[in-house]
């Protein structure tokens, strides 16, 4: 069950619109508002439209347990939409609409007839192609759904919880740069579209959903601040863009340097070059990484070029992502400890940068060998 806000030809109000399915048939319900259509009262109809979905579930309790499983968790999805982010919505829309319901659909099972062998043989069925730390995710979308089943009595208990998940693997392939490879890096991206997204990111550390959100309105050159706010991500075939960060830690205000500051205003004012001329074509959204047309750089391009522009330099070939864990590898070999690589990198707990930090230990591990190797061969050598 999915509900809408509609509009009628040369009528006044908002209208509602209930989709739902009775006996396999599509069927909808119109409902009528007294909020007019003029004005801006689009939030105010958005705000009825959950209550009135919210009001019809409750309603329907009984026949829910009679509704197929996916219908159920389309109409859950379209519940849960306006709780959540609007990328997390995506990306649960995205998992539904390609991954689960493309398998249940033709069960053709009933909310109250999915029983742990149902999810067990689901796992099986993707576990031949797809790695167990993704099938993790759909299960994980999947059991939310049936505790909202369980929290309306429509079945007694998460079939999810009653089976064993796929066992979680943690990614090892994470690679980053020495501080050779950095300078080399800044230097191949003279010039290149990335230039300054691989220029802040080396020196701040930045994700990816961050330098692309950074706007001018972000940076203050008469106090020497760079405000980490916005934020741009990827979702499937779009992006979202939001007022907000990964998590708490990561809404900060760090140091301009003056290294930044003066590469950032020489943008700036290659920005305004373009932007004059091209003056009814130049698109001004106040982003600072941009196209040539002041176009916002998309996150999807950012990774793909930048695989293009390691290969043409012949650089050996590390994620985006992982200029993030070079930025640590950096600082680390500049002598900062593990305190300041977690404060620099805003990482929420230490323990992620500890885990960050094991990774980047191998030449202090290297060192310790050759100086016992050294220490050891000097006592053999004395004893015999």
């Amino acid at each position: 069950m999915t509900a809408s806000v509609q509009i009628k030809k040369d009528r006044p109000n908002y209208y509602i619109v209930i989709a739902y399915k009775e006996a396999s048939k599509n069927k909808t319900k119109w409902i009528s508002t007294d909020i007019p259509v003029k004005g801006n009262n689009k939030r105010k109809v958005e705000a009825l439209r959950v209550e009135v979905l919210a009001q019809y579930l409750k309603e329907n309790v009984d026949l829910g347990k009679d509704t197929l499983f996916v219908d159920f968790m389309n109409g859950w999805l379209e519940n849960l939409r306006h709780n959540i982010e609007a990328s997390t919505y995506g990306s649960y829309k995205h998992i539904l609409d390609q991954r689960i319901i493309p398998y249940f659909e033709q069960l053709k099972l009933k909310v109250r007839d999915i029983e742990p062998s149902h999810i067990q043989q689901f796992i099986d069925h993707y576990m031949k192609t797809i790695s167990g730390n993704t099938v993790r995710k759909y299960l994980a979308n999947i059991s939310k759904c049936l505790d909202s089943a369980v929290r309306q009595n429509i079945i007694a208990y998460n079939p999810v919880k009653r089976i064993e998940q796929p066992k979680k693997v943690k990614y090892n392939g994470a690679k980053f740069y020495n501080e050779k490879q950095i300078e080399q890096l800044l230097s191949i991206s003279k010039g290149d579209p990335l230039e300054i997204v691989i220029l802040l990111t080396v020196f701040y550390g930045l994700r990816r959903s961050e330098v692309l959100g950074l706007k001018w309105t972000a940076i203050d050159f008469n106090n020497n601040t760079i405000a980490i706010r916005h934020t741009v991500v990827q979702g499937f075939q779009c992006q979202y863009r939001k007022d907000s960060t990964k998590n708490e830690s990561s809404n900060t205000t760090l140091p301009l340097a003056l290294m930044i500051a003066n590469r950032l205003k020489q943008w700036k004012a290659q920005q305004l070059e373009h932007k004059i001329l091209q003056p009814n074509d130049y698109i001004d959204e106040g982003y600072i990484c941009t196209q040539t047309d002041g176009s916002l750089i998309l996150p999807n391009y950012v990774s793909h070029h930048f695989s293009l522009l390691l290969a043409k330099n012949g650089m050996p070939h590390i994620r985006f992502h992982d200029l993030r864990h070079s930025s640590a590898s950096y600082l680390k070999y500049l002598g900062f400890d593990l305190k300041d690589i977690q404060t620099w990198l805003r990482h929420a707990d230490i323990q992620t940068s500890m885990d960050l930090y094991t990774h980047l230990d191998m030449s202090a591990k290297v060192g310790i060998a050759d100086r016992l190797n050294d220490r050891i061969t000097d006592l053999i050598a004395k004893t015999f």
